[in-house]
């Protein structure tokens, strides 16, 4: 029987290249989109619930799959708002987490950010961190929390600053050996496909896995 999957932030841009990957996947038959606008030009396999997703909650009847993947992430640039910032990047995973423990989804994959900690004083890993708590305290069968360094990929939207800081990297990124393999560079595409391989795995309990795993993982493929 084919699987089913639900992608939540399918717009940015590891969520839109975790989409089409899914959608050319003969292992899964329906792809479900959890979205405030509609994506135009999908295959018959996509169903978009569209609606306001900071009350996910609303969902729940719908909200169901044999695995989740959650890409959400917004920025300061974009949502400059600390209190809105934290109920896009905490709020809706943790949703998602508690819709799929109701609902007893036994796989949830979530892109976190490298120096999440829930005791940082950077608001941002703080965020994050609080982000991976919530998720964990679930308790769903197989969890996967992807910590990426800065992704680099082709967006949309313009990131000036995350742009200069990819540009640095880069130039930096031969001295980045041993335990500093984490801190090189991710595509996009290599975040997606390590979410895709995990989630097909024959079995993975809780699991944090940071960038240099997830370039590791990514060539399972």
């Amino acid at each position: 029987m084919k699987k089913t999957a639900i992608i939540l932030g399918a717009t940015g841009l590891t969520g839109s290249i975790l989409l089409q990957k899914l959608e050319r996947d003969d292992r899964y038959g329906t792809i479900k989109l959890f979205s405030r606008s509609r994506i135009e030009g999908l295959s018959n396999k996509v169903e978009q619930h569209i609606g306001d997703v900071l009350q996910l909650e609303k969902f729940k009847d719908h909200f169901m799959a044999d695995e989740v993947y959650c890409c959400i992430g917004t920025t300061t640039n974009k949502t400059p708002d600390k209190e809105l910032y934290r109920k896009i990047d905490m709020g809706i995973p943790v949703t998602a987490a508690q819709l799929s423990r109701q609902n007893d989804i036994k796989k949830f994959l979530v892109i976190s950010a490298m120096g999440a900690d829930r005791d940082s004083r950077i608001f941002y890993n703080r965020t994050k961190g609080e982000m991976e708590q919530g998720v964990l305290k679930q308790e769903i069968r197989y969890t996967s929390i992807l910590r990426p360094s800065l992704i680099d990929g082709d967006r949309d939207e313009q990131r000036t600053m995350e742009k200069i800081g990819i540009k640095i990297f880069k130039v930096l990124e031969p001295l980045f050996v041993g335990p500093l393999k984490k801190y090189k560079i991710i595509q996009a595409e290599e975040i997606a496909q390590a979410m895709i391989n995990l989630a097909n795995a024959s079995s993975h309990a809780a699991v944090i896995i940071t960038s240099n795993d997830i370039k590791q993982l990514a060539k399972k493929n």
